[in-house]
């Protein structure tokens, strides 16, 4: 097993992070098989593109919510890792404890 499990969508509220405020976040190393993904699907392209990250955080997204540790960012990243035989990625965890308004 690669994920812990595979969901299609947030169960969390809407935390309306912009990339600025992901940014501020330091990484921290998780284990792939604690993630919940929120997405089902992944593009094949975008997995095996060398410069996937040329636009975007150099690490995942993950939003703790409700005890689930949820990949909102970073499938492909997670997934490539687990490829080359990674048990672990590092990602910015955002904490949310109650409802966001």
């Amino acid at each position: 097993m690669i994920f812990r499990a595979v969901r299609d969508g947030r169960p969390y509220p809407e935390h309306n992070l912009t990339l600025k405020q992901w940014a501020e976040i330091p990484p921290r190393p998780l284990r792939l098989d604690q993630l919940i993904t929120t997405k089902r699907e992944l593009a094949l392209d975008k997995l095996l593109a060398e410069d996937s990250t040329f636009y975007g955080d150099l690490f995942p997204h993950v939003v703790q919510w409700n005890g689930g540790l949820y990949l909102e960012d970073g499938l492909h990243r997670a997934l490539r890792a687990a490829l080359q035989q990674r048990n672990q990625i590092h990602a910015r965890v955002l904490v949310l404890s109650g409802p966001i308004e």
